[in-house]
């Protein structure tokens, strides 16, 4: 009887041991603070999705190794989605049901308002991503999402105010691509365009991959622009506008917003860079300022040229990481509600100078940005403009 007892009581010790081997390992695991991400590393985005994926890596490698928040690890969880809007949420279903997800990076407008019901419905989860869509920027119908930057009316915005500054009642032609993204700006452009006193005498769509815009050119040349901005681009067709608008003599100042601003991409447009301004959150890589303490740290892990896209994911992490840290201090549960409470409690807060100016989130965006300039000589995006916030 004693035999059997102790038999019995080794077997409860054991089962016991384990159980408590497997709380530990539960424990271990909702220790961890996961940020899940849908991320296209292939497809035609990749040339962002693999910068996004690098700084949002790299800014939690910095939290993690200097011990976390409040103790807790960020664990970080992608999957590739080759900007797929299918796959994107076939990604967000897989991690979230391995995972107890707290924060989000999507990858598209198209997947952010694809799966809003569903973080309506869960309430659990805080989410951003690549996407500067004006629509995402309501507190109201996007409740647990925000965007690292002005939104796409916003860019216009910005530009706009250079311009009303720089030659009050300009002419503006825009330039767009036919596409969600192209269309995003362009009404509330014109309007906020006739508010700043400037004359918009052209709007001119193409398709998103044109090349051939030799009949669009001859529109812009006969409406005789002081500005032209693009939107709806990353590359092409921008290069032939600005080459063939030159051949025509045409003297317009050429501008973009933020996806058409990477330096190595403007490189890319040869000789047609020279003089191609735009709008920017964030200070370029490699721009050495006493106020950028961050840009350095950035450049001591990473010494080869990051693009806007790095980032972009970079200070995205940056500013989910700073939401959790504010929950987490005020004692409250990590969940939707909450964290975006928390996120909008961001006043005059510094980036470590990657934004260059201290920001405030006040609803689901950050409405700062400056112009910057390509210099062919310098081959840089130099700043045009001080900051501006709207």
């Amino acid at each position: 009887m004693s035999e059997c007892w102790t038999r019995r009581g080794l077997i409860g010790l054991a089962a016991a041991t384990s159980f408590a081997l497997v709380q530990g390992a539960q424990a271990q695991a909702q220790d961890d603070i996961v940020l899940g991400a849908s991320v296209p590393i292939t497809g035609v985005f990749a040339f962002a999705g693999v910068g996004i994926h690098a700084g949002i890596q790299d800014y939690l490698k910095i939290v993690n190794d200097a011990g976390g928040v409040k103790g807790r690890k960020i664990k970080y969880v992608a999957e590739d989605t080759a900007y797929k809007v299918d796959a994107s949420v076939a990604a967000f279903n897989k991690i979230t049901s391995q995972e107890k997800v707290s924060l989000y990076y999507g990858d598209s407008t198209g997947f952010s308002k694809t799966i809003n019901p569903e973080l309506e419905r869960r309430g659990t989860i805080l989410m951003a991503g690549a996407s500067f869509a004006s629509e995402l920027n309501d507190p109201k119908k996007y409740p647990f999402q925000f965007m690292s930057g002005p939104d796409y009316t916003e860019m216009f915005g910005i530009l706009m105010r250079y311009i009303a500054k720089e030659k009050p009642g300009a002419r503006i032609a825009f330039v767009y691509s036919d596409t969600e993204f192209g269309r995003d700006p362009i009404e509330p452009g014109t309007k906020l365009a006739k508010e700043l006193g400037l004359n918009v005498v052209e709007r001119i769509v193409t398709p998103p991959t044109s090349v051939d815009v030799s009949t669009e050119v001859l529109k812009l040349r006969r409406a005789n622009p002081d500005y032209t901005i693009f939107h709806g681009y990353v590359l092409a067709p921008i290069p032939e506008f600005i080459t063939q608008a030159k051949q025509m003599n045409l003297r317009s100042q050429f501008m973009g917003t933020f996806w058409s601003m990477d330096n190595s991409m403007v490189q890319r447009m040869g000789e047609a860079a020279d003089g191609f301004m735009g709008v920017m959150p964030y200070r370029y890589y490699y721009e050495k300022d006493a106020n950028a303490p961050m840009l350095d740290k950035i450049r001591q892990m990473r010494p080869e040229y990051q693009s806007n896209a790095y980032m972009q994911g970079f200070v995205t992490a940056m500013l989910m990481v700073e939401a959790v840290k504010r929950t987490l201090e005020a004692g409250k549960e990590l969940n939707g509600t909450n964290l975006k409470a928390s996120l909008n409690t961001i006043k005059d807060y510094d980036t470590g100078g990657i934004f260059g100016v201290p920001i405030s989130i006040p609803g689901n965006s950050v409405p700062v940005g400056r112009i910057y300039r390509f210099d062919a000589k310098a081959k840089q995006m130099v700043p045009a403009s001080d900051w501006i916030r709207l």
